[in-house]
C-alpha cells in the first residue's frame, strides 16, 4: 500500500529535534509542560491509550506517549505562536485511527455505550446513585462504576459504534525526519 499524507502541529522544537537527531518521540515531560494544571487528567486518558491501543506490542521501548496526526490539514487547527504544521508521508499501516468524538469521552472520563438502550442503563445507574461520571472516576467511592465507565473506553476502537461522529484523528509512535514532506509556519 502506497503511503497517505498527514499533518500533525508541533511546538518548533519539534522540528528542530527532526532536524537535529532524526526522529522525535513525545515525552511525559513535554505533554506537562504544554498542559500545566490540565496535564494529569490528559495524562490518565493518554495512559490508558497506550496501555489499550490495537498497536501497543510495536510502541518502541523509549516511547512514553503517541504522536497525534490529522487525516486533513484542516484538521490540525491554525497555526499558532511557536508552532508549526509538520506535513508527513507515511505509511498507514503505522497509524492507528481514533475516534475523535469517543475520545472526547475518554478525555472527560465519559461512558461510551455499547448502544441507545446501554447508554438509557448507564444513565440511570447515574442517576440512581446521584452522580455524574466524572464523579465516579475520581472519587474513590464507586469502584464498579469506574471500572465500567474504563472498560467502556475499549469501545474506542470498535467501529462499528459511533458517537455523533465517525471523524477520526491517527497515532503514531514516533516522528522521523525522511517522512517531513513540508513545513507549514
Amino acid at each position: 500500500m502506497s503511503n497517505i499524507t498527514v499533518w500533525t502541529k508541533q511546538h518548533e522544537n519539534v522540528l528542530k529535534e527532526l532536524e537535529t537527531t532524526g526522529r522525535y518521540i513525545a515525552k511525559r515531560e513535554y505533554i506537562r509542560m504544554d498542559l500545566k494544571e490540565q496535564a494529569p487528567v490528559v495524562l490518565e486518558a493518554y495512559d490508558w491509550l497506550v496501555k489499550h491501543g490495537p498497536d501497543r506490542a510495536n510502541k518502541p521501548a523509549d516511547v512514553e506517549y503517541p504522536v497525534w496526526v490529522s487525516f486533513t490539514n484542516e484538521g490540525t487547527m491554525m497555526n499558532s505562536e511557536n508552532t508549526v504544521i509538520l506535513e508527513l508521508s507515511l505509511d498507514p499501516a503505522i497509524i492507528t485511527s481514533v475516534n475523535i468524538a469517543k475520545w472526547g469521552h475518554i478525555l472527560n472520563y465519559g461512558y461510551i455505550p455499547k448502544d441507545e438502550n446501554d447508554l438509557r442503563r448507564h444513565r440511570q445507574l447515574l442517576e440512581d446513585y446521584g452522580i455524574s461520571d466524572v464523579k465516579a472516576v475520581i472519587s474513590q467511592f464507586y469502584p464498579q462504576i469506574k471500572r465500567e465507565i474504563q472498560n467502556s473506553w475499549e469501545r474506542l476502537f470498535d467501529d462499528t459504534i459511533l458517537m455523533g461522529s465517525d471523524a477520526k484523528y491517527g497515532n503514531v509512535w514516533e516522528l522521523r525526519r525522511e517522512w517531513l514532506t513540508d513545513v507549514i509556519r
